[in-house]
């Protein structure tokens, strides 16, 4: 069964793999828009068998407790997916915790959105898995990410060099923390 959380503008649902027409329009118009900050594409990306099998994956990892991805919708149309947030590398035990990644449709950004549905999944994170902290790795040139973490209360705790590779470029990224005690 999929997970279904509710802001007070957004329905954000666990993606399956019967979500993979609707994931793909949503990713594959945002195409350009993402490129900056997100990794070179595979030849096959612009194909529907690419998302489902990428859905695939993200719901067996769903279903072990590493990994879930919401689609975002707005309340009154949920037949199009206006951004994504993912709950990665969840690390149970001692260390309870994760990594945050989103995105927002280009003509959907500046809206709130982000912050809103973040906002939504992190009180899923801390409340219902009872994680610890949550980590997002942002680009320093990318300010509007920043300011959404910072609204929320994220901490930066350094910058790492050459962290991840992005549309084939070794790029810096800037760390936040936001720990679960800094919402109660």
């Amino acid at each position: 069964m999929s997970i279904e959380l509710h802001s007070n503008r957004l329905v954000l649902k666990e993606l399956r793999a019967g979500d993979a027409e609707i994931f793909s329009d949503f990713l594959l118009r945002n195409k350009e828009f993402f490129r900056f900050s997100g990794p070179v594409y595979e030849k096959e990306y612009d194909s529907l068998e690419y998302h489902r099998r990428m859905l695939e994956r993200s719901q067996t990892e769903s279903l072990d407790g590493r990994h879930y991805k919401f689609g975002v919708y707005k309340n009154e149309d949920r037949s199009r997916i206006i951004g994504s947030v993912a709950l990665s590398n969840i690390a149970m035990g001692n260390f309870r915790s994760c990594f945050l990644g989103y995105r927002i449709d280009e003509r959907e950004n500046s809206k709130g959105y982000a912050t809103e549905a973040i906002k939504r999944v992190i009180e899923f994170a801390f409340l219902n898995l009872k994680l610890h902290r949550i980590e997002a790795n942002i680009m320093p040139r990318n300010k509007t990410s920043i300011r959404v973490v910072e609204n929320l209360g994220f901490t930066f705790e350094g910058e790492s060099k050459k962290y991840l590779q992005i549309n084939g470029v070794w790029e810096d990224h800037m760390h936040f923390v936001l720990l679960n005690r800094d919402i109660e």
